[in-house]
């Protein structure tokens, strides 16, 4: 195990006997302010669309509705929590960006009712921005084909159980919940939750990453200098966010990232003061399309580590920590994984 492991093994250790006190042990953060915004976003026009009578409620009269005329498009949703001063300790904001299929919510309330990541940094003494992508939960969608180019595809459960890795690919999902299985060596995923968790699932489009790196990138410039938390897709339009903005973008926290830009295509140096964090749960191994998805974001990793980026690694499966699933931030054990990554910050100057 190399010597950087060792040290997040040893402090984690620490932080899972409470030496994470100084830094969450609080039941109560002082807010100065809670509010939202939309960022992003294009005007569109359309004409020539029929009309249609409509009833929006049982007993009303009909409605004529004209879709044709002006409407704003590929706009993301913002919420921020921002602390008093007396218990802000971050240097700069945190926001969290979700994965695909999923909005905000991830970093939330999680499934089994437990607080979730969004609760755990609140408490650390961080500013929380939780935002909701293009065409994800109150950012909302835009009519197709006329604007959105495809239409939406949906994950089954299905899907969800095998791709996150809570068991066997191909035979591990079952519509009773009692015939589910999961991965011999275990799970943290709170399964009895499952069901639960599969009612945040979102429509999503192949087709709108311009206009979700777009977005993002209005996002940065608004808020930053900040630090980023990604889950999954998030991961790609984080690392081209930092690129186009590395003076803004104080450090990256990547939570099993599903893509990254091509190293022998992307000049990398913008990002050689960003500091990097890499998180990975367990049974990577077990999946198919996670086989592929591996290769071309490790070697992401490799490339800012050859050019001398501050990249730390966090393999959770070598620490002896087994049963992680792709949802880290929900699972059993999530917050001693976001204390490991709090102490992280700590030592690379972004919070106290």
């Amino acid at each position: 195990m190399s010597t950087r492991l060792l040290g997040i093994a040893a402090a984690w250790s620490a932080l899972a006997l409470g030496g994470c006190a100084h830094h969450h042990s609080a039941d109560h953060y002082a807010v100065k302010e809670v509010g939202s915004f939309h960022i992003g976003g294009r005007q569109v026009t359309l004409s020539g669309l029929p009309t249609k009578e409509i009833v929006f409620t049982a007993g009303a009269a009909p409605f004529k509705v004209d879709p044709n005329g002006d409407f704003e498009v590929e706009q993301m949703y913002v919420q921020y929590v921002k602390l008093h001063e007396m218990s802000r300790k971050g240097r700069y904001p945190m926001l969290m960006w979700h994965g695909g299929g999923l909005s905000g919510v991830t970093w939330e309330t999680k499934p089994d009712g437990n607080p979730g990541w969004q609760q755990f940094f609140l408490k650390a003494g961080h500013d929380v921005y939780v935002s909701d992508a293009v065409e994800r939960g109150r950012a909302s969608w835009a009519r197709y084909p006329e604007i959105f180019k495809t239409e939406p595809f949906f994950r089954t459960k299905k899907e969800a159980w095998e791709l996150f890795r809570l068991g066997p690919e191909g035979t591990g999902y079952n519509t009773d919940p009692a015939r589910r299985t999961v991965f011999p060596e275990g799970t943290l995923f709170p399964v009895k939750a499952f069901d639960q968790f599969g009612k945040q699932g979102i429509p999503r489009w192949a087709t709108n990453d311009a206009a979700s790196q777009a977005a993002y990138d209005q996002y940065v410039q608004k808020v930053c200098p900040c630090v980023i938390v990604v889950h999954s897709q998030g991961g790609n339009f984080t690392f081209n966010a930092a690129l186009k903005a590395p003076g803004m973008v104080k450090g990256v926290i990547a939570i099993e990232p599903s893509g990254a830009p091509n190293p022998q295509r992307t000049d990398l140096s913008p990002l050689k003061g960003v500091p990097h964090l890499f998180v990975w749960g367990d049974y990577l191994e077990r999946h198919s399309l996670w086989q592929r998805i591996m290769p071309s974001v490790n070697a992401y990793e490799d490339a800012l580590r050859k050019q001398g980026t501050d990249v730390t690694r966090i393999d959770l499966p070598k620490l002896g920590i087994r049963g992680n699933s792709h949802m880290l931030m929900m699972d059993t054990n999530s917050d001693q994984i976001a204390a490991m990554i709090q102490k992280w910050m700590v030592d690379k100057g972004l919070s106290q």
